[in-house]
């Protein structure tokens, strides 16, 4: 059996505690968070605490916390025996300020409130020994069936990979959002559309999926597009993003 503490109180060890509660070989021993209140909602499932001494031994230590903030909270588990492990995309392991530290990182973007289902996401691990790779191994098998071996070079590179088709991409249906809106039409109309465009990517690579006015060089209805948009900031996405998609295609051709 695995004894696990969690050390966090977010969206990713809520996600976490959550994916490993009822799995064979695994259990959440404790959760650690400052906040006694944000530690409510994991009571009634493990036993929690809010002080530092009163951390129990446990074989892996995840700590699930922003990212400015691990380096200090691995600082409370300088001498258990454990190993102990963050959940960032961008942080390189040797911020964990212990013997045995190792990086497991869920690829995927959490919501409170709304479920995941783990088997599906990517869990990129990362340790010092192959006794711990092995450790971090058995233990994500136990809730994804994609696991991959990935270092601190490539996790950063991979993250920012993660901003742009995560983050950006949702601030793009934002802006779209905001021009449906002020034409008082339904955000709705463009989910099927946001749909094809994810599901194509099962097939196809980004480059070849790609359509559009920029693609096809269409000069009218991109200067359409700039004179309907109002924002100064989405006039200068909008060229930079359709520059952008012109020089990706020049460098196909």
């Amino acid at each position: 059996m695995l004894s696990i503490v969690l050390l966090g109180t977010g969206n990713v060890a809520h996600h976490l505690f959550d994916a490993f509660s009822n799995k064979d070989g695994i259990q959440v021993i404790q959760v650690f968070g400052r906040n006694p209140d944000s530690l409510l909602s994991f009571a009634s499932k493990s036993e929690t605490t809010a002080t530092s001494k009163a951390i129990l031994d446990a074989d892996v230590y995840i700590i699930a916390v922003s990212d400015d903030a691990i380096s200090e909270v691995s600082k409370l588990l300088k001498n258990r025996k454990g190993l102990v492990v963050h959940t960032s995309g961008s942080i390189p392991k040797n911020s964990i300020k212990t013997k045995r530290k190792g990086v497991f990182y869920p690829l995927q973007t959490f919501t409170n409130g709304k479920k995941v289902d783990f088997t599906g996401i990517p869990i990129c691990i990362e340790a010092e020994t192959n006794n711990d790779v092995t450790l971090l191994k058995e233990l994500a098998t136990t809730i994804s069936e994609s696991v991959y071996k990935v270092s601190s070079a490539q996790r950063e590179k991979l993250h920012l990979a993660a901003v742009f088709v995560n983050n950006f991409t949702n601030h793009m249906y934002a802006i779209g959002h905001q021009v449906c809106q002020k034409e008082e039409l339904p955000f709705d109309l463009l989910k099927p559309l946001i749909k094809e465009t994810a599901d194509k990517l099962r097939f196809l690579s980004p480059e070849d999926a790609q359509t559009g006015p920029a693609k096809r060089n269409d000069v009218l209805t991109m200067q359409k597009h700039l004179g309907i948009l109002e924002s100064p900031i989405h006039k200068k996405i909008y060229q930079l993003i359709s520059e952008s998609i012109k020089e990706n295609n020049e460098e196909k051709l």
